[in-house]
């Protein structure tokens, strides 16, 4: 019979393989942004949150705050690396006042963390009491996180179009989610529980708006792309008209004083 930790454990790496396509899923952002040569008007802030998200949790799998959470570092560790590249890219193609901000913001963040690990390995003396105050930052931070989309679930609201909702990554929020819900209900660890059980709320409610504005979406698409192919036919009846007649093209200058 397979043991609840084995079972945990494979939810776990399911967990972190979901999890991942998330972290991953900026990529053609900083494609274009590499491209570019610019960050244009991105911001830099979800990218930072994120990262403290992952040193939080890494901090809070660590064997002297809460022994058995090796996969809870393997994710959170990648991730901190993957945020870590997202914003070394920010910083390579931002300048002047953005990039001082960002460092600002780094340089806090990786103070904060210090000094949370320093004070609770040095005050707190037991894994409960660890697992209890880093586990409380925890679930702030990673609820910040998983509350992002509602600015997201607010636009398809009020422009009936999920165009610039993504079905594979509310799925994937949905999966992983699940996955890390399911994980910490095993072996009961309600810091864990707590945002991942909020984010399978939220990428459920996504998929529920994205099937109740899906055909208004593609609607609005066809519209615009009508819309586009009337202007590019009207353009070249213009360009046509003035090829076979170029004595109108003469008129309309004249017309507006150019001869």
């Amino acid at each position: 019979m397979v043991s609840p930790d084995t079972i945990r454990t494979a939810i776990g790496v399911v967990g972190n393989g979901t999890a991942l396509v998330l972290f991953l899923s900026p990529v053609p952002t900083f494609i274009r942004i590499w491209k570019k040569g610019s960050v244009e008007q991105y911001s830099a802030v979800p990218y930072v949150a994120t990262l403290l998200n992952c040193m939080m949790w890494v901090l809070y799998g660590l064997p002297a705050v809460h022994p058995h959470s090796m996969l809870v570092i393997t994710i959170n560790g990648t991730g901190m690396a993957i945020e870590l590249t997202y914003i070394a890219l920010f910083l390579a193609f931002s300048l002047g006042a953005v990039r001082r901000r960002v460092l600002l913001l780094l340089a806090a963040e990786v103070a904060f963390v210090a000094a949370v690990a320093a004070l609770v390995l040095n005050l707190a003396h037991t894994h409960e009491r660890r697992s209890m105050i880093v586990g409380i930052l925890c679930v702030l931070f990673g609820t910040g996180m998983y509350a992002a989309p509602l600015s997201v679930m607010k636009m398809v609201i009020q422009t009936k179009s999920v165009e610039y909702m993504p079905l594979f990554l509310s799925l994937a929020s949905l999966v992983n989610g699940i996955c890390w819900t399911a994980y910490a209900l095993i072996r009961f660890d309600l810091y864990i529980t707590i945002p991942n059980g909020l984010g399978v709320m939220f990428a459920v409610a996504q998929l529920i708006l994205y099937a109740i504005y899906y055909k208004s979406t593609q609607q609005i698409i066809e519209a615009r792309k009508r819309k586009e192919a009337d202007h590019v036919a009207m353009t070249d009846v213009v360009v046509d008209s003035a090829k076979n007649n170029p004595s109108s093209g003469t008129a309309a200058a004249a017309a507006n004083g150019r001869y």
